[in-house]
C-alpha cells in the first residue's frame, strides 16, 4: 500500500512540475512591426527629369523595428515579397503616372503594420509589336517547343571563359535540351496562354497540376516534378531591358531589348525561381527568351516557346503568302526604325576578307527622301559601310520576302539583301543556313546573283544561280525569295531565276532573320576601284508576307 501511495505522490509531483513547466512556456513578446519608414528613389531623376529617365523604375527601402519580412503591393493589385525590404521595380505603362504603393512589415507570430506611399514616375517604354504578337490581339496560346533542339539550355550570364568550356557569350553552352529529352516529365504539360483584355496583357499558366523545379530550388539532386496548382491570371509588364547584351550593339547575341514580367510569382513552365524574362526573339509562331536563376545570377536559362500545339505539325500554306506580316517602307527621314533594325559593328573581313569597316553613322546609314540609304565610302586608306539585320526584332519561317531597291555602282562594291539562320551563334555556319536573295558585284553592273548555304554546299560552292538586268545600279527593281517547305525560289521582278527544293534535312525550316548590307571587296566584291570615293544601296521597301 505504501508503494502505491508513494507512487501517487510521486505521479502527482510530477504531473505539477509538468504544469508549472507549460505555465513557463511562452512567444515572448509579441510587437507589431514599428517606426516603419519608406524611401522611394526614382531611377534617373534630375532637374531636368524630375519623374526619372524613362525607365520606370523605383528603388524602394522599407526599415522598421521588429520587422522581419516585408510586402509590396501596388495598385494594380500585384505584389512583391521582399525580406530585406529593398525593391527596385520598373514602372511600365507609358508616360507619366502616379501610382500608390502600401507597405506591409511583418514580425513574429505574423503580426504586421503597414503604410502607403505615392510615387509619380515617367516610363517611355513601349513594345506594341511584342504584345501583338505575345498576344494575337486577343489571346494566344504558346507551348514548349519540345521537337526543337535546344528549347532548354542554360549558360553563364556573364562574359566567362576556361579551359574547359572556351570563351561564352551568352549562350546556352553548359546543357542544350535534345528534342523531347523532356518527355518523360511534366515540363511539355505547360500551356500559357497571354490575352489582352482591355490596356492591360495578362497571363495563365496551365500544368495539369505539377511545375517542372530546377533542382537547386528543391534541394535535390536534379530537376524534377512536383505538386503546384498554378491557376489563375496574373498581370503582365514589359520593360526595357538593362542586361549587358541589350546595352551593347557589338555584343555577340543581341536581344529585343525587352523583359516580360509576370506579377505575383509567375513563370514559364519551368521553375527557376523569377518572374521576369529577357525576350531574344519573338515571332508570330515562336518566342526565345533568357531568365536569371534565383539565387545563382551567374546562370542565365534559355527557353523556346511555339505556338504549334505538342500534338501535331502545322504545315503553313506553301502556294500564296499574301498576309503582310512585317514591313518598312522608310518614310520617316532619320536613323532606321531601332524597332525594326539592329546593327553589326565593327571591322575583321566578316568571314570574307571584306574591307570595309560597319558603322551606325548617319554618313553610311540613313532613311531620306522616303528610301533608306547604306553608303560605302573611302575614309582614308580604308572604307565604312553599314549592316542593318532585324535580329531579334523580327524573325520568321516560310514566307514571301520583298525588296524594292537600287544597287550600287563601283568595282568592288558588294550590296546584298540576305537572310541568315537565327541560331548561328550555336549552330555555326553553314549549319545554320544562309538565303542571299540578291548578291551584286560593282565590276558586273548587269549581273544578280541568288544563292543558298548550307553544309554540303557553302562558300564558293553555293547552291545558287544568276540573272541579267540592264539597269540594276540606274532604276529600282524588287529582289524576291519565296521560301516554303517545299522549295526556296529567287526572283528579280517576278522573274524566276533559282530554285532549291527544301527538305527536313535542310536547315530551311526554322526562323531566320533579314540582313541589308553594303560590302567592298572581299572573295565575291573582287578588287576595288582605286578611285572609288562612295555608292549606295538605295532600298525603298522590305515586305514579308506569310
Amino acid at each position: 500500500m505504501k508503494k502505491i501511495l508513494f507512487k501517487i505522490v510521486s505521479v502527482f509531483i510530477l504531473l505539477l512540475m509538468v504544469n508549472c513547466q507549460e505555465d513557463n512556456l511562452g512567444f515572448g513578446d509579441i510587437d507589431a512591426p514599428s517606426n516603419l519608414k519608406v524611401t522611394a528613389e526614382i531611377i534617373g531623376k534630375s532637374a531636368a527629369f524630375p519623374n526619372g529617365d524613362g525607365s520606370g523604375k523605383v528603388k524602394f527601402v522599407s526599415t522598421a523595428e521588429n520587422a522581419i519580412s516585408y510586402k509590396y503591393v501596388f495598385s494594380d493589385g500585384t505584389s512583391k515579397n521582399q525580406p530585406s525590404g529593398i525593391l527596385e521595380y520598373p514602372f511600365a505603362t507609358p508616360g507619366t503616372n502616379t501610382y500608390t504603393v502600401t507597405i506591409i512589415a511583418s514580425g513574429a507570430g505574423g503580426v504586421t503594420s503597414s503604410t502607403t506611399i505615392e510615387v509619380t514616375v515617367f516610363s517611355n517604354f513601349k513594345d506594341e509589336v511584342a504584345v501583338q504578337l505575345l498576344t494575337g490581339g486577343s489571346s494566344k496560346k504558346w507551348y514548349w517547343a519540345q521537337s526543337e533542339p535546344e528549347h532548354l539550355g542554360v549558360g553563364p550570364n556573364v562574359a566567362w571563359s576556361d579551359a574547359t568550356f572556351g570563351t561564352q557569350n551568352y549562350y546556352p553552352s553548359f546543357y542544350r535540351a535534345a528534342a523531347n529529352e523532356k518527355a518523360a516529365t511534366c515540363l511539355y504539360k505547360s500551356v500559357m496562354t497571354f490575352s489582352l483584355v482591355g490596356q492591360q496583357m495578362k497571363f495563365e499558366l496551365d500544368n495539369k497540376g505539377q511545375t517542372y523545379y530546377n533542382a537547386a530550388l528543391k534541394g535535390v539532386s536534379e530537376d524534377a516534378c512536383f505538386d503546384l496548382v498554378t491557376t489563375g491570371s496574373r498581370l503582365v509588364s514589359l520593360s526595357k531591358s538593362e542586361s549587358f547584351v541589350s546595352k551593347n550593339p557589338g555584343a555577340p547575341t543581341q536581344t529585343r531589348g525587352t523583359v516580360l514580367n509576370i506579377a505575383d510569382g509567375g513563370f514559364m513552365g519551368y521553375f527557376v525561381g523569377s518572374s521576369s524574362y529577357e525576350i531574344l526573339s519573338i515571332t508570330d509562331n515562336r518566342m526565345r527568351v533568357r531568365v536569371i536563376q534565383a539565387g545563382n545570377p551567374f546562370l542565365a536559362w534559355y527557353h523556346t516557346f511555339t505556338t504549334t500545339p505538342p500534338s501535331g505539325a502545322v504545315t503553313p500554306p506553301s502556294a500564296n503568302y499574301n498576309i503582310l506580316k512585317f514591313s518598312d517602307e522608310f518614310n520617316t527621314d532619320g536613323a532606321p526604325d531601332p524597332t525594326k533594325w539592329g546593327y553589326d559593328l565593327g571591322a575583321g573581313g566578316w568571314g570574307n576578307n571584306e574591307s570595309q569597316s560597319y558603322t551606325s553613322a548617319s554618313d553610311n546609314v540613313v532613311v531620306a527622301g522616303g528610301n533608306l540609304k547604306i553608303t560605302a565610302k573611302k575614309v582614308g586608306s580604308g572604307y565604312t559601310s553599314a549592316r542593318l539585320k532585324s535580329e531579334n526584332k523580327f524573325e520568321f519561317t516560310y514566307g514571301r520576302v520583298e525588296v524594292r531597291a537600287k544597287l550600287t555602282t563601283g568595282a568592288g562594291t558588294w550590296p546584298a539583301i540576305w537572310m541568315l539562320g537565327e541560331n548561328y551563334a550555336t549552330n555555326a555556319w553553314p549549319a545554320c543556313g544562309e538565303i542571299d536573295i540578291m548578291e551584286f558585284k560593282g565590276s558586273q553592273p548587269t549581273t544578280i546573283y541568288g544563292t543558298l548555304h548550307y553544309p554540303g554546299n557553302s562558300g564558293g560552292n553555293g547552291n545558287g544561280s544568276s540573272t541579267t538586268i540592264a539597269n540594276a545600279a540606274s532604276e529600282f527593281h524588287i529582289y524576291k525569295t519565296i521560301w516554303s517547305p517545299e522549295s526556296v525560289k529567287i526572283y528579280v521582278d517576278d522573274a524566276l531565276f533559282h530554285t532549291v527544293a527544301n527538305t527536313s534535312a535542310l536547315p530551311f525550316n526554322k526562323d531566320f532573320f533579314l540582313i541589308l548590307n553594303v560590302a567592298m571587296g572581299g572573295t565575291f566584291g573582287g578588287a576595288i576601284d582605286p578611285a572609288f570615293s562612295q555608292s549606295s544601296m538605295e532600298i525603298d521597301y522590305v515586305r514579308v508576307y506569310q
